[in-house]
């Protein structure tokens, strides 16, 4: 009985620890940064930029590992099941946000918390260079007089560059056939020589491509002309309404402690705002795009929305 009073007195006056106290030893052992993609893509490029920025702020190792495989459900899986303590965070991008829509399961919206947006950057529709096209209007022309003759590639079903191909034709009325490829590479190669008359990609993979004369940068998926991709016309200026932003975004487990969400958050907009991070995402074709973790949650909602629909209208279903 005397226990069992001193227990109830302890609890009145020491009262469980607040959220605000719970991030302050964080963080005390080393973060793992999981990515869904390979060594080299974007998204491993830019984990490592900015755990290497969390190293050095808080003094422990921010560790990025590279979960591949399953459309992005597996790094998906581990993070949705790891400990809510803020030691396992996700780089997520755009690509996964369609994946697990399309799959719905791991959905980004309901079953992660939001830590913040890293980064955004764009897409840009491209022709090969034998075909007689030198503007989005003249695609929507071209493909309009031959319907089922137009071949697209993307990176495979469901991925960001089927989308942003399947977007543009809902919203033009044109009729395209999808090539859906394994590889980037394997793509990009084939509109280069001829095989696929336009594609969708990520700016800075069409760089040498277009500089080489092979292939023909049409359109961004920016909402406005943006100095990310200098001299080409927003799609949006032909296609009223169309705006494509990739993006990068961290994730923590549901049930982290909004004070360790917080602190993550803010150590990362401060990185966010230094100019070796801005001008090194820059280089990559993206911008800094820090939030709090409330409009990043807000943003994925919008995103999952917007791609369901899409996803539904063009009767894009999982092929396993």
């Amino acid at each position: 009985m005397i226990l069992r009073w001193a227990a109830i007195i302890a609890a009145i006056l020491w009262p469980p620890l607040q959220p605000a106290a719970l991030g302050q030893n964080f963080p005390a052992k080393p973060i793992r940064m999981i990515i869904a993609e390979s060594s080299g893509s974007g998204a491993d490029i830019l984990a490592r930029q900015i755990g290497g920025k969390l190293t050095q702020a808080w003094g422990q190792s921010v560790v990025v590992d590279s979960r591949t495989g399953a459309s992005g459900l597996i790094a998906a899986e581990l993070v949705a099941r790891s400990a809510p303590d803020g030691y396992t965070i996700w780089m997520a991008t755009m690509t996964q946000l369609i994946s697990t829509t399309m799959y719905q399961r791991f959905m980004m919206a309901d079953e992660f918390m939001p830590i913040g947006r890293v980064a955004s950057t764009y897409f840009v529709i491209a022709a090969n260079a034998a075909t007689p096209v030198n503007s989005i209007a003249e695609l929507i022309a071209y493909a309009k007089a031959r319907p089922g003759q137009i071949l697209y590639g993307s990176t495979g079903q469901g991925s960001s560059t089927h989308l942003c191909m399947e977007l543009f034709r809902t919203m033009t009325g044109i009729d395209l056939v999808h090539v859906p490829y394994k590889s980037a590479a394997m793509r990009l190669a084939d509109l280069a020589g001829g095989q696929l008359q336009v594609s969708c990609a990520v700016a800075p993979s069409l760089q040498a491509f277009v500089k080489s004369g092979r292939v023909r940068a049409l359109g961004v998926t920016a909402a406005q002309r943006t100095l990310l991709v200098p001299g080409v016309p927003s799609i949006a200026e032909s296609v009223p309404g169309y705006e494509i932003v990739g993006w990068y975004g961290l994730l923590a487990p549901l049930g982290t402690p909004k004070a360790i969400v917080a602190q993550i958050n803010s150590m990362v907009v401060k990185v966010l705002q230094t100019a070796e991070v801005q001008d090194r995402l820059i280089a990559l074709g993206a911008e800094a795009a820090g939030s709090t973790p409330a409009e990043f949650g807000a943003f994925l909602r919008n995103q999952t929305s917007k791609w369901a629909k899409v996803l539904r209208e063009s009767n894009i279903r999982p092929t396993e």
